[in-house]
């Protein structure tokens, strides 16, 4: 370790552009991660909030909500502890009287009953209490410019309501999430009707592990299957992981590359090294030392950055902070690099003192 920090003392510049590399392609990576599990976390963070079981859908579904459909009387077919009905829909909503289309926001809408175990928390205002009553995720009075007590309209309908109540961590499939009662909801997506007319849901939600169903027309999911079939979702995370994934491993060796090139161009000293009684184990642990620190303090550099960039971007931004998921990516970076060095080891080791001297 001695060894180490004196040469990288002595070569300032040439260790500096080192690990300004190190820097820039780390911070790329803890980037990208934060952008990737932000984006994740817009697509599921209504279904996390419900903290349920399994969900049920339509048997014709193809395991997707907005694709399922079933009379909410199947909901009595369902044997399980804990059970709420959804009814889903993606529209546009706006707060004013001329929206133009700047002024519309694509939202999820979730028709729900008050008083069972999906209903949102609230942390602005009040719950659902009366027909014509909304509850919005704090994105849209956050980055849309809607507030409390606000007039919303929805697309496709000439019904209106008024926000009463403001939650978080409400999105879904990357929208906001506006909640409000199931039956507004029956009126405001399939209009008036009948009173002998059935409801239709999109999914009975669960709380109980040995839930089930005879009835053929529902089948279940488990919430992650559930989660896995959100449209994009598995295609997005698969490829934020690639190119994660990708950029570790390149950076691994564009740092074993350049450890390298400084090894072989440092053969003559390490010749007069070996002359002098210095061991090839000792030789070979300060160039795995000196890799072990440039790449500990140019990811911890890029980890520090990326924290700095998240406090500065805007709220529209899908950016969150995920540190066990970063405490991995450091380690994968550092343990990578190092392992690369071991090609410079086995330079060290070729070294022929006499001819050094010769």
């Amino acid at each position: 370790m001695f060894l180490a920090l004196e040469e990288m003392k002595r070569s300032k510049l040439r260790y500096s552009l080192i690990l300004g590399l190190l820097f820039l392609i780390s911070y790329l990576v803890f980037f990208l991660s934060g952008l990737s599990y932000g984006l994740m976390q817009e697509n599921r963070a209504a279904v996390d909030k419900w903290e349920a079981t399994s969900v049920y859908l339509s048997t014709n579904s193809n395991s997707m909500l907005a694709a399922s459909r079933f009379d909410v009387a199947l909901l009595d077919d369902v044997k399980a502890e804990d059970k709420a009905v959804l009814a889903q829909r993606a529209i546009v909503a706006w707060n004013k009287v001329d929206a133009g289309v700047d002024d519309k926001s694509r939202i999820s809408v979730f028709g729900i009953h008050a008083n069972e175990f999906i209903a949102p928390n609230i942390i602005e205002g009040y719950g659902l209490e009366a027909s014509g009553q909304v509850v919005v995720d704090k994105t849209l009075i956050e980055n849309e410019g809607y507030a409390l007590g606000d007039t919303l309209y929805l697309a496709d309908t000439d019904e209106t309501y008024t926000i009463v109540g403001v939650t978080e961590q409400a999105r879904f499939s990357v929208s906001p999430v506006v909640y409000m009662s199931f039956e507004d909801f029956q009126k405001a997506v399939y209009g008036e009707r009948p009173e002998s007319a059935p409801d239709f849901a999109n999914a009975i939600v669960v709380r109980d592990e040995n839930s089930s169903t005879t009835n053929e027309d529902l089948e279940k999911l488990s919430i992650s299957d559930f989660i896995q079939n959100l449209p994009g979702y598995s295609a997005q995370n698969m490829t934020f992981g690639f190119m994660i994934g990708f950029l570790i491993v390149i950076s691994s060796i564009v740092v074993s590359i350049f450890i390298y090139v400084l090894t072989t161009q440092k053969t003559k000293n390490f010749g007069l090294m070996k002359v002098q009684g210095l061991s090839n184990a000792f030789i070979s642990k300060s160039v795995l030392a000196q890799t072990f620190l440039l790449s500990a303090v140019g990811t911890s550099l890029g980890l520090l950055g990326t924290y700095l960039s998240s406090l500065a971007l805007p709220n529209a931004v899908p950016f969150q902070n995920n540190w066990p998921f970063y405490g991995a990516i450091f380690a994968s970076l550092v343990i990578f690099a190092v392992l690369g060095a071991i090609f410079s080891v086995r330079a060290v080791v070729k070294v022929d003192p006499l001819k050094m001297i010769s």
